[in-house]
């Protein structure tokens, strides 16, 4: 009896000091009572009032003893309890920002982007990155770092078909993925914590802020409709060196930043030059089988301006109108400016003069007038340029121009060359006004041309809009190299200028052909009027610059006409033109005239070729540079040639490439093709694919 009332008073006591039950059904009841007895007094003696919510309430543990006794309710040690405290929501934002890819999420094929186009228009649709992958194995740290400049995070999701685009979500935080790792493991193996949120990987996405000229691709046309094109000639690279620097970076350019005659225009080619520069051009020409489409032709035009002798220097006035901003406090902006200015400065004589004007950070002459053989002077005066600020220089594009007009050099160049990344607060608001204020400086005889500096705030649209109304080229400097291109293997074109207002008018006779399209160019097409009115401006050619265009064109009669004929359209008309397959028309001015002047040339038979290996690898190679932009681009009539195979055609037209930049172009298709790879291919043209092929 004293053991069932010492079980009584104290039912802990009571279980320890009882005896081993027998193996008997009344006292295993009994035992079962005696614990169910003890469980609720115990529960009566802890049970106080809950802090806070249920999963908030002070934490607790459960510990195995070395007996093997489970004991619960164990409190933390008070100054463990404030660490844990502490370092609880500190820990959990680390692991639900940098936390890596859980295994079922990771194992995924590998992303392959194509960023954003942001477009500021409501009505058109913002398009997400396009994920293409392949069956991989988990992802491991390195392929999971991100770009430090990105402003987004885009929450991987598993796509259901290939090009099935992610969710665009929050923001993204700073990556670190070791602490990520250790982060994970603390909270999986002592805070017994809940299960963590779905992981956030961000992906690349394309730098916002550059803007460009929008624009639709040039489209098929009927010969009996409309048998004459007419174009501006254009000699511009920007386009070419921005799309090099998005895929270097790993993004897919967007289309409107992609024109194709300036990337063809990128590279030089061997026409034959002009013998004088009283005609200081001739065309050369080639008709030959389209890469893309046997059924079709290409028509490739190709001039080269001509190139003076090394004693005709020509004198040159430049100021330089440079942007020094705060924005332009980067590397590849004001920095690479001031080298590339330097290399500009090192290739003047003493003919030339230089004077620099700085707006927005820094307002005002940073250097008046100076003879280029005093380079110590300008370079110490570049140099000294810093980036800062925002709205002063109010009258930076009106002093430049006023510089220019003091030194100017008749019958030389009396050039403005202004530099930025975007910020084109150069004194007048109104875009149109500054246009106007800069084509009445052009007719003076002032010119201007831009180079573009860096990403993010490039306003490639202006750039193109102010070289265009002053008789000026746009180039975008991306690297010293560039710089080097353009104003040391090309300051002869860059500033010596040897015809303007180039136009080029191209009438096909349809009893030869029956459709034609233009490749690029669609922000240089001219009226047909246009052409004979000397009023209008055009295009400008420097010495020793190169300018290709390449028309499509169906022959009649192929079977690869995309526009049926007119049911009541004139049908009994017979071309006088014999068979000449199109008619060549060009008119130029000469630097210091306002008539222009014609060039007349018959496209015929004999510069037809029957098989595109028997041109000249100029011609192939120009080819190639047409396939990959309108791949790149998404054009409408670029057929399903493959990376591959404009990788070969671009290597058969290489050549002797002594600067390198056609094996880096070569190497540019390889960059092109991870990031925007092939789709819809056939299955039968890849081996073991599966697919029963006839």
């Amino acid at each position: 009896m004293s053991d069932d009332n010492n079980m009584h008073d104290d039912p802990l006591n009571g279980l320890k000091n009882a005896n081993t039950p027998d193996p008997r059904a009344d006292a295993k009841q009994r035992s079962l009572a005696a614990g169910m007895a003890a469980f609720e007094a115990a529960q009566k003696k802890t049970q106080t009032t809950p802090q806070g919510n249920p999963w908030g309430r002070r934490l607790t543990s459960i510990i195995a003893s070395l007996k093997g006794i489970k004991i619960m309710d164990l409190r933390l040690p008070i100054g463990t309890a404030v660490i844990a405290l502490i370092a609880l929501p500190l820990g959990y934002q680390l692991y639900s920002s940098t936390s890596m890819t859980p295994a079922e999420v990771a194992v995924q094929r590998p992303a392959i982007v194509t960023p954003v186009k942001e477009q500021a228009k409501t009505e058109q649709r913002v398009e997400a990155p396009t994920v293409t992958a392949e069956p991989v194995a988990p992802a491991t740290e390195p392929q999971l770092m991100q770009d430090e400049t990105a402003s987004s995070t885009l929450t991987r999701q598993a796509p259901p078909d290939v090009g099935s685009p992610p969710t665009v979500s929050g923001k993204m935080a700073a990556p670190a993925q070791s602490m990520a790792a250790s982060a994970d493991a603390m909270f999986e193996s002592e805070m017994a914590m809940p299960a963590p949120m779905p992981s956030m990987v961000a992906l690349p996405t394309e730098p916002s802020g550059d803007t460009f000229t929008s624009f639709d691709e040039q489209r098929l046309k009927a010969v009996a409709d409309e048998p004459v094109s007419t174009f501006s000639i254009d000699v511009d690279t920007a386009s070419y060196a921005y799309t090099r620097r998005m895929l270097e970076d790993g993004f897919v350019p967007e289309p409107d930043a992609v024109r194709i005659e300036e990337l063809i225009n990128y590279f030089p080619y061997d026409y034959p030059a002009a013998d004088s520069a009283a005609v200081p051009f001739k065309p050369t020409m080639a008709v030959y089988p389209t890469p893309w489409n046997p059924k079709t032709q290409l028509l490739q035009i190709g001039i080269k301006g001509y190139v003076p002798t090394v004693a005709e220097d020509k004198a040159s006035n430049l100021v330089f109108l440079i942007d020094t901003s705060g924005s332009m406090d980067e590397p590849d902006k004001l920095p690479l400016l001031k080298r590339a200015f330097s290399l500009l400065v090192d290739q003047l004589s003493a003919n030339d003069t230089v004077a620099i004007v700085v707006y927005a950070g820094s307002a005002g002459v940073v250097l008046e007038p100076t003879v280029a053989t005093d380079k110590a002077k300008i370079l110490g005066a570049l140099d000294n340029l810093a980036a800062g600020g925002s709205t002063a220089g109010a009258e930076g594009i009106a002093l430049a121009y006023r510089l220019a007009e003091q030194g100017k050099i008749e019958g030389g160049t009396n050039r403005v060359i202004l530099a930025t990344d975007g910020d084109f607060n150069v004194g007048i608001d109104d875009p149109e006004a500054l246009e106007d204020f800069i084509k009445a400086k052009r007719d003076s005889g002032t010119t201007l041309s831009v180079l573009g500096f860096g990403q993010g705030n490039l306003d490639d649209a202006t750039m193109q809009a102010l070289a265009q109304n002053g008789n000026g080229n746009a180039s975008y400097i991306s690297s010293f190299r560039e710089a080097q291109k353009v104003l040391v293997e090309e300051m002869g074109g860059t500033l010596d200028m040897i015809a303007k207002d180039v136009k080029i008018q191209v009438e096909f006779n349809p009893a030869v052909v029956s459709e034609y399209r233009l490749i690029g160019y669609e922000t240089r097409a001219l009226n047909r009027e246009d052409f004979n009115n000397d009023k209008v401006d055009a295009g400008d050619i420097g010495a020793g610059h190169t300018v290709t265009a390449i028309y499509e064109i169906t022959p009649a009669g192929s079977g690869a006409e995309l526009i049926d004929p007119l049911r009541y359209g004139q049908t009994n008309e017979t071309p006088t033109a014999g068979d000449e397959i199109a008619f060549l028309r060009m008119r130029y001015k000469l630097p210091d005239s306002d008539v222009s002047q014609l060039i007349e040339v018959p496209v015929t038979p004999d510069v037809v070729y029957g098989d595109i290996a028997d041109v000249s690898a100029d011609m192939r190679y120009a080819a190639a540079v047409a396939a990959f932009g309108q791949k790149l681009k998404g054009s409408d009539y670029g057929g399903e040639m493959s990376w591959d195979e404009i990788e070969a055609l671009a290597r058969s037209g290489r050549g002797a490439d002594d600067s390198g930049y056609r094996v880096e172009f070569i190497n540019l298709i390889k960059t092109a093709s991870l990031l925007k790879p092939d789709t819809d291919r056939n299955p039968c043209d890849t081996p073991a694919s599966g697919e029963v092929c006839q």
